[in-house]
């Protein structure tokens, strides 16, 4: 088993669920992307940061 027999299909299903919310409601989308410009750069790490550590643990959990 190769990374890319795990990377790319990982990578497809993140592009489908970073589609999702778009695709069907696109001005809640624009609305929250906007608040989220308007947050400071450690708000936006700490937010990147609490996003990996959660999909770190799901990656564990189901492992």
């Amino acid at each position: 088993m190769s990374l890319g027999d795990i990377f790319l299909p990982a990578l497809a299903l993140m592009l489908v669920m970073e589609g999702i919310l778009p695709f069907l409601s696109p001005t809640a989308w624009r609305e929250a992307f906007t608040r989220m410009i308007q947050f400071s750069d450690g708000q936006l790490r700490f937010m990147g940061l609490v996003s990996m550590l959660a999909g770190l643990l799901l990656l564990f959990l189901t492992q």
